[in-house]
This record gives structure tokens, C-alpha cells and sequence, in this order.
């Protein structure tokens, strides 16, 4: 079976996908040859981003792994992207199996992953749906089964609000979701950053202009404004590959120096 023939319906295989282009720079197999060009290019001038995007999502995994350690047993994950292990569900499970875990991605493809994936996962649930739409999550029945917002509740949006333009009000998205949480609630957010190298900005502007994966890089001051209400905990906002809890010796970074595309993480939590 050729590429093209194991696209699922309703995919066009010349639009690049920021989660199938995601998958790539991961070493996933669930891309098509549009996604591979947009992340070579990209490779081209920053040829460290591969190790960026495992600092990303290494970033995530330690998140949770310590929120789950603080006792949060409810997750939101927003943006999903292809499944990669460990899974969000996995790595909060380790800590405490009660944990629950709905997944949130408007891709098709994510969306037969997750049926696929989740199909005897009790407690966790795929949904697709736009982040750009959080009232429609909010009412979705697979939140309101699953999810008590009375409760403390970990929301992420890893490497995701930079696929929301200025015009579709990101801190508006931010505030839908701080309006339902409870005290004691996180909010964990990745985002590429516009203190990045110009070239590498460039190219990946250009790469995909008026697609689906078209970003929005935002300065540090732009990206600390989305955790308003929220107290950042930890290193506070800083870039994914430095980020960690613990002792500084016990850290080993996952690249050296400074990536031409620059992806910084925080973790805040909800006070009142």
C-alpha cells in the first residue's frame, strides 16, 4: 500500500499537519511526505530541532510525572499530537492508577490513533475537537464524564497555542479553561518563541504559510501573560531543554547550547 493510499478520509495529503510534522521530528512513522519537507526545511537551519522536540516532550512527561506525584489525578490534554510512549496516561498511571486522561486533538489522524490506542484504556478518552472552540471541550460529554472541576485538574497545551493566531485570542482559550478550575489546578504550556534565530523563524514562516502548521512565535513577555491568574512553579518560564525539578546535578540536558528554534515550558498553578 502506497502513502497516499493509507490516508485516511478526509485528509488532504498536501496540507502539512503540525502533529503529523511533530510525529517526524520525533522519529514517528505517522507522516506524509508534505510534513517530512516542512520539517526538512526547517532542519536545513536548525538542524538541532529534532532534540528540541524531544526536550519538548520530555518536558511534558516530567510535568505531569510530578503533578501526579503532587496528588492531580485528572488531565486535559490539549493538542495532543500522535501517540508516543509514554503516553500522557501512562506516565501518570505509574504514579497513581486511578488517574484519568482525555485527549483532545482536532486532527483525523490523531483521532483513529486514539480510537485504536484507547479502545480498552477505562478512565481515558480521545475526543477531536478545536482548541479554538473551548466551550465546545468544556460541553463535550467525554470532559463532563470523565473530568470533576471541583476537583484539581491539570490542563496542558504543550506546543499548541503557537498554532493559535493573535486574532483567535489565545488568552481567551487560556482563561475558558482558568474560569472551570479549582485551587490547586495547573496549567502546563510549551511554546516556540520569537526570541528564536530570525533564519530559522523565516523559514519555517515560509514553510507554512496558510497551512494547518502556519505558527505564531511570541516574545517571553507575550507567553508569560497566557499564565496569568496562575503561579509559576519550578524554574518558572524557561526554555524545555533547561526545565526541571529537582537538584540542578541531577539534571542532564538533552542538547548543549543554544537551539536556533527556542521552545520554552512552564508549569503554573491555579492559587484561588
Amino acid at each position: 500500500m502506497t502513502e497516499l493510499e493509507r490516508v485516511p478520509p478526509g485528509v488532504d495529503p498536501t496540507v502539512p499537519s503540525s502533529a503529523r510534522v511533530y510525529d517526524y521530528l520525533l522519529g514517528g512513522k505517522d507522516n506524509l511526505a508534505v510534513d517530512r519537507a516542512v520539517a526538512d526545511r526547517l532542519l536545513v537551519v536548525a538542524p538541532d530541532t529534532r532534540l528540541v522536540a524531544r526536550a519538548n516532550r520530555h518536558f511534558q512527561v516530567e510535568a505531569v510525572r510530578h503533578l501526579a506525584e503532587q496528588g492531580i489525578r485528572q488531565f486535559i490534554d490539549l493538542g495532543t499530537g500522535i501517540p508516543t510512549t509514554p503516553s500522557i496516561h501512562e506516565t501518570a498511571r505509574r504514579v497513581h492508577p486511578a488517574c484519568r486522561v482525555v485527549y483532545v486533538d482536532y486532527d483525523p489522524v490523531v483521532r483513529l490513533h486514539a480510537q485504536v490506542l484507547l479502545a480498552d484504556a477505562p478512565g481515558v478518552a480521545g475526543i477531536q475537537a478545536d482548541l479554538r472552540r473551548p466551550a465546545d471541550i468544556l460541553a463535550d460529554p467525554h470532559i463532563t464524564g470523565l473530568i470533576d472541576f471541583d476537583q484539581p485538574v491539570c490542563v496542558l497545551m504543550v506546543g499548541v497555542l503557537h498554532f493559535v493566531m493573535d486574532e483567535e485570542d489565545p488568552a481567551g482559550i487560556v482563561a475558558a479553561f482558568r474560569k472551570r478550575m479549582t485551587a490547586g489546578s495547573h496549567l502546563v504550556i510549551s511554546h516556540a518563541m520569537a526570541e528564536s534565530d530570525p533564519e530559522a523563524l523565516a523559514q519555517l514562516r515560509m514553510a507554512t504559510a496558510g497551512s494547518p502548521a502556519q505558527a505564531t512565535f511570541r516574545t517571553r513577555e507575550q507567553v508569560l501573560r497566557l499564565f496569568d491568574g496562575f503561579e509559576l512553579i519550578g524554574p518558572g518560564l524557561a526554555p524545555v531543554q533547561d526545565w526541571h525539578l529537582g537538584p540542578e546535578e541531577a539534571h542532564i540536558p538533552l542538547l548543549d547550547g543554544v537551539p536556533r528554534l527556542r521552545v520554552d515550558g512552564g508549569v503554573g498553578r491555579l492559587t484561588a
